[in-house]
């Protein structure tokens, strides 16, 4: 069984059951979007430094394709309403990701081109 666990959690430890390791889900939504741009970054630095060191599970919900190209594994695209899932976007990029890079640009692009039609197919 799983354990979620939020920001706060992330210095508590839940023990493993039936002998198997404890698996951990980190569900964030929308976490740094109410920071500015500069303290959004590091937040996002300091994601990335405890995934390195604890290699949990984080379901990371944003609506900044950016932040999503640069934290992901795999990127998610719903929808509008009702939601269901248009794509799903494997990310085979070394990390450390900078904004900069080519191929994150191109991962941006690729994004924001899905959102577009799913725009023009909702008129």
């Amino acid at each position: 069984m799983a354990a979620t666990l939020t920001i706060r959690d992330l210095g508590k430890t839940y023990p493993a059951t039936g002998g198997r390791p404890a698996v951990t889900v980190l569900d964030m939504d929308e976490p740094f979007s109410a920071l500015d741009c500069q303290t959004r970054n590091r937040m996002q630095a300091f994601l990335i430094d405890v995934w390195a060191k604890r290699r949990d599970t984080i379901l990371f919900v944003t609506h900044n394709i950016e932040e999503a190209a640069l934290l992901s594994d795999r990127i998610v695209v719903m929808t509008p309403k009702p939601s269901r899932i248009e794509e799903i976007v494997p990310i085979d990029l070394p990390r450390p990701r900078q904004r900069t890079d080519a191929a994150v640009n191109a991962l941006r692009s690729r994004i924001f081109e899905t959102l577009g039609r799913l725009r023009r197919e909702e008129r």
